[in-house]
């Protein structure tokens, strides 16, 4: 049974899960908006707000912390200086999920995560 397990493993392995996120939440910082799977979706969603939430603080530690999970120097920069001051009011709720279609070759469902 499942109940109230705390993530997806969505088939992989651990360290393949975390490449998986952290590329996904580069890309995302990078552009706005990605489309991906459902459930790679709802993952990614409570990865990257805790990241912003994180850069909210816009302290070195700060720095530290989201540069140690992203391990980008582009996307950790654009992240504190543009993304995390734009919700410096808002408690959570940075990103949004919109089911847009099913994907012919394996009908996973899709959709939109964006930020706010």
């Amino acid at each position: 049974m499942r109940h109230r397990h705390g993530y997806r493993k969505l088939g992989r392995t651990s360290a393949h899960r975390a490449a998986l996120l952290k590329n996904m939440s580069i890309a995302l910082i990078e552009n706005g908006k990605i489309e991906t799977t459902l459930p790679k979706a709802k993952e990614l969603r409570s990865y990257v707000e805790k990241l912003i939430t994180t850069a909210r603080k816009g302290d070195s530690n700060a720095h530290r912390a989201v540069f140690a999970s992203l391990q980008s120097k582009e996307a950790v920069k654009k992240l504190m200086n543009e993304v995390a001051p734009e919700y410096k009011e808002r408690n959570g709720g940075y990103t949004r999920i919109i089911k847009t279609r099913t994907r012919r070759g394996d009908a996973s469902p899709m959709a939109f995560i964006e930020l706010v």
